[in-house]
């Protein structure tokens, strides 16, 4: 594939997605196609992590980055692939959660081996209770 010239890819971008949006139109020649072979594998293909998810994790993560543009983005993808609303609230919740914890982790600077350990021992004894 590679090697095709850029009529024939933002053809396939307009086949795939109904237009050529204007990331894509601004990206130089000799990065498109790579863009939009990785855009294609990773937004639009089924990978190991099912559609959804990924979304979902995108929404979590630029919840995080405040980029307006890639929430947007992935909330509306995560709707495509059958997220509901409850869903991504949670997400979002998610990531307000996780990042708390990981203020005060870091802030209280918490020793990283003795975590590590403690860590280990919570596997070790939920896997025995499971």
């Amino acid at each position: 594939m590679a090697g095709r010239n850029r009529g024939e890819i933002e053809s396939e971008i307009k086949e795939t997605l109904g237009l050529v949006p204007a990331f894509f139109a601004e990206i130089p020649d000799s990065l498109l196609e790579a863009e939009w072979e990785i855009f294609k594998t990773l937004e639009l293909g089924e990978t190991l992590i099912p559609n959804k998810y990924k979304e979902l994790i995108g929404i979590a993560l630029h919840s995080e980055t405040k980029c307006r543009y890639c929430t947007l983005f992935h909330t509306e993808a995560a709707k495509l692939f059958g997220a509901t609303d409850e869903e991504i609230q949670e997400a979002v919740h998610y990531a307000k959660n996780s990042l708390g914890w990981s203020a005060y982790l870091n802030g209280m600077r918490v020793d990283y081996d003795g975590f590590a350990q403690e860590l280990d021992q919570i596997k070790d004894y939920l896997s025995s209770k499971a």
